[in-house]
């Protein structure tokens, strides 16, 4: 946002230079980022009164002027102008001068006659476009001669270019950061004058209709009896300090009133509007349209239109149509000051890659109340200037009002929350100078907040309003008051600390991931095409194809920092990763879960890997554990299985399918397990329980036996269990063999066994009754030959 600080002045009383101004901006919170002047380049260009003006006696299409330049001797200037007459007063640049475009002046002789300097246009003191003027600037009456151009057209003051943050739109308008320097500086703010007289004339009415709650309120106006010409020059300067090109009159007051106001108006040819009709509805999607930049633009959905019956005549918010347009014969306007949905708007002209100064107001939800105010303000302008005729109907369709926002805060709060001692008056008129009407009810501010303030909702946003025009500089710096108290880990911390530790003390090292991916690296992993799996959550806006999905296994997260690590020739790898999992459902968010993922590599590992999920099932005390094999695609089949708990699945775990190794560039095996967290953090008893230490010995036997090979270790120890009861003190696999001297399909299995009762000391005749029917147990069940 451009702050001319000349036109800053017309509604606020300050004589501070620019830099002090921006200073003061920046610290309220308005980021100044630079104070310029294009102006500057301009040097020894003065005012010149044309006393008399004669024909070169050498030169039919040169003339001779003699020029009043103030106190100093008249000159002498031979120039080729023909648009000048005696009595004028023109800009002269005199010797040695410099013009706009940096061109330097000096005196000369033009066919034997010195010339002193040149009379300068309107283009060469950067007032218009190369090529648009027709002769000299002829500057208005009694303008004194020998005047700086630059003081005399308003041009001295600099231009301050502010930041301004998306929840500020209102001080994109010259008349929002008046607000906020006199309410810095403690001065009055000079509203503009809105007062004009309507005129009554016997035509139809323009009809509005509003098709899309997209739009909020949409206000028109008639101006008839319209005369086409330039603006007056204080309008030209405004808008050329601003950044912003003249055009003509009528177009020039629209972009006038925006930058000044902050509501964007357009001005329609009546005669484009056929059915006297105006219709503000969404694009079905694909029609074309031609835009006043003679573009051809395609639409899609949503885009808001200005239609009228039949035909689209301007893309709300963003430009009229081609066809639309203020022209020289224009002599009937109809004005419109309308509101969109910011964010509509802002959709479109990322489209369409057309950012105009009204979109940038619009796309940041400017304040539907706005729209009376700059209407009003126009036709003041239009009346004041002669340009047209205001008549006396005004359209106005507004579904649904903004309504101010209450608040009430205490002074106290205010000063505890800052440090501060400011009593409660001194606030109030720091908030009413902001025109942020508040009232003091004791210690309580009772506050109505603009409905232009569309940021201010909580105390604390008061808060902030007292403090950057009491000057953050002001507020001197305290420690909090605060009692601080350490907070202990919550119980789900505690768990995975405890685990981290575990891991950590077996010799296992962190990994950390990515939680996003490539579908190929399901591919990598040897998931089936129909495996739930690959139903993956799309990343909208990927930073490429390998990182498009989000993950639902950490098989292929832990497999590529195996294969790094043996890229990078390290002998062995034993890590851990614990992130997270995220599957889709009915749901508009994915389930997550967060798994353990264990990683090794280095030699026959299969069971370290399984010794590692049984440290973890002792760390955490779990009970009711049962492994069964895997049919997991990613595992080697024969070399995986599933941990149980009573029925449902805590862990994964085995060596990984030599195709899967081959896929990651491996040479030797890697072993992986995938454990779910939340399944063992439930199921964990963290309470330590004291077992007395056994006062009655305990009795062994050694057990042997022949099974067949297929048969699981496991479901012998399902039968110690049972058929032990409460004697059966532990058991312990000490053997298990294959060899030549057992059958073929055959193995030896061997187990420690322990009895005990805790009540007093067993006979053999005990232990020998529940061992004998231990063996018949498995030799039934299990078709076991005692050795």
């Amino acid at each position: 946002m451009k702050l001319p600080i000349n036109w800053l002045k017309d509604y606020v009383d300050i004589d501070v230079d620019g830099k002090t101004l921006g200073d003061a901006l920046t610290l309220s919170g308005s980021k100044v980022e630079g104070l310029e002047n294009p102006f500057d380049i301009l040097k020894n260009i003065v005012t010149g009164n044309i006393t008399k003006i004669e024909k070169h006696p050498e030169a039919d299409k040169l003339q001779v002027c003699t020029v009043e330049i103030g106190e100093a001797e008249p000159i002498v200037i031979v120039t080729a102008a023909t648009n000048m007459k005696e009595g004028d007063t023109v800009p002269v640049a005199l010797h040695q001068s410099t013009l706009f475009d940096g061109s330097e002046i000096k005196k000369g002789k033009l066919r034997g006659i010195l010339s002193n300097g040149m009379f300068c246009s309107e283009e060469e003191l950067g007032l218009k476009e190369k090529g648009t003027c027709d002769g000299l600037m002829i500057l208005p009456l009694h303008t004194p001669a020998g005047k700086d151009i630059k003081e005399v057209l308003g041009l001295n003051g600099g231009i301050l270019d502010l930041e301004i943050t998306s929840n500020r739109p209102d001080c994109l308008s010259i008349l929002g950061l008046a607000r906020e320097v006199s309410a810095v500086y403690g001065t009055t703010l000079k509203k503009p004058d809105l007062d004009f007289k309507s005129q009554k004339k016997d035509v139809d009415p323009v009809k509005v209709s509003i098709d899309t709650p997209l739009s909020r309120r949409y206000m028109a106006r008639e101006v008839v009896d319209v005369v086409i010409g330039e603006s007056p020059d204080f309008i030209k300067s405004r808008l050329l300090e601003a950044g912003i090109r003249p055009i003509s009159n009528m177009v020039d007051l629209t972009n006038f009133v925006m930058l000044e106001i902050g509501q964007p108006l357009h001005a329609f040819d009546k005669r484009e509007i056929a059915s006297g009709h105006i219709r503000v509805k969404e694009a079905a999607g694909g029609e074309k349209f031609t835009t006043l930049d003679g573009n051809e633009r395609t639409l899609r959905e949503k885009t808001l239109l200005i239609m009228d019956d039949n035909n689209i005549i301007g893309l709300a918010g963003l430009m009229g149509g081609l066809d639309s347009e203020i022209k020289e014969d224009t002599t009937s306007v109809i004005l419109e000051s309308a509101n969109f949905d910011g964010v509509t708007i802002r959709n479109a002209s990322s489209y369409l890659n057309l950012r105009t100064d009204a979109s940038t107001r619009f796309d940041k939800d400017i304040d539907p109340n706005l729209a009376e105010l700059a209407l009003d303000r126009i036709c003041h302008l239009i009346e004041k200037l002669g340009i047209g005729k205001v008549l006396d109907y005004t359209v106005d369709v507004y579904p649904m009002r903004r309504e101010p926002n209450q608040l009430a805060v205490s002074t106290e709060y205010i000063n505890g929350f800052l440090g501060t001692d400011l009593s409660s008056q001194k606030m109030a008129d720091i908030l009413n100078a902001l025109e942020i009407d508040t009232k003091v009810d004791g210690d309580v501010l009772e506050i109505t907040t603009p409905t232009f303030r569309n940021d201010l909702f909580i105390k604390e946003d008061i808060v902030e309003e007292v403090a950057r025009i009491y000057g953050y500089n002001n507020i001197t710096p305290t420690v909090p008051h605060v009692n601080a108290e350490r907070g202990g880990r919550y119980p789900y911390q505690i768990l995975r600390k405890r685990l981290e530790n575990s891991l950590v003390a077996q010799g296992l090292y962190e990994s950390i991931s990515y939680s996003f991916i490539s579908r190929k690296d399901l591919q990598k992993i040897l998931l089936p095409e129909d495996s739930p799996l690959r139903n993956m959550v799309e990343i909208r806006n990927p930073l490429g194809e390998d990182f498009s999905v989000m993950r639902t296994t950490m098989i292929s997260s832990m497999m590529e920092s195996l294969a790094r690590n043996e890229a990078r020739s390290n002998e062995e790898a034993s890590l851990y990763e614990i992130g997270k999992i995220y599957l889709k459902n009915e749901s508009p968010l994915p389930e997550e879960r967060e798994i353990l993922t264990v990683g090794l590599y280095g030699k026959d590992l299969f069971y370290h890997l399984k010794g590692i999920i049984e440290v973890i099932i002792e760390e955490f005390g779990l009970t009711n554990i049962s492994y069964e094999r895997a049919d997991h695609p990613s595992f080697h089949p024969g070399k995986s299985a599933h941990v149980l708990l009573g029925k449902k699945k805590l862990a994964t775990f085995g060596e990984i399918h030599p195709k899967v190794s081959q896929n990651y560039n491996m040479e030797k095996a890697s072993y992986i397990m995938e454990l779910d967290l939340m399944t063992l953090y439930n199921a964990a008893v963290t309470e330590k329980k004291y077992v007395e230490i056994p006062k009655y010995p305990s009795v062994t036997r050694d057990i042997a036996v022949l099974i067949d090979d297929a048969v699981l270790v496991q479901e012998m120890e399902m039968i110690f269990k049972k058929q032990g009861g409460s004697l059966l003190e532990s058991y312990t696999l000490f053997d298990v063999y294959k060899g030549k001297q057992l059958p073929e399909g055959k193995k030896s299995v061997a187990y420690n066994l322990v009895y005990r009762n805790k009540e007093r000391t067993l006979t053999d005749k005990e232990v020998n009754k529940v061992h004998e029917k231990i063996v018949r147990t498995l030799e039934h069940m299990l078709g076991a030959v005692l050795r």
